[in-house]
């Protein structure tokens, strides 16, 4: 069976470039969020094994969505997808129980390595 993942990303953009890439690998893109407070909806509902969150969206961070996927399911997998420059963010999220992240514009094997990592 093939893992599930959720795709927060306010750039329709981006999602549609990290599903390209799951898609193309094996696993099941199960829904998309473009905001942290549909990423939590999203996840109540799909439960998905992994989730690839933006920390910077409107609405709410995915720095606070991740907190608040961390307190429904403790044993969530997210991995944060950060711009360059982003590293102080990259902590906080870390720290908040990312599992790891990824950078933009997003290298195909880079991200790959990230969702194996993170799913073994």
């Amino acid at each position: 069976m093939s893992n599930k993942v959720l795709i927060v990303d306010d750039a329709a953009f981006m999602r549609m470039m990290i599903k390209e890439i799951l898609s193309k690998n094996g696993y099941s893109v199960v829904g998309e969020a473009s905001d942290g407070a549909q990423a939590i909806e999203k996840y109540k509902e799909l439960g998905p094994d992994l989730v690839t969150m933006d920390i910077t969206m409107p609405e709410m961070d995915g720095i606070a969505a991740l907190k608040e996927i961390k307190k429904l399911d403790p044993n969530a997998r997210v991995i944060m997808c950060s711009a360059m420059g982003q590293q102080a963010m990259v902590i906080d999220a870390i720290q908040a129980g990312a599992k790891d992240f990824i950078v933009k514009p997003f290298q195909a094997d880079r991200v790959l390595e990230a969702i194996k990592k993170t799913l073994s």
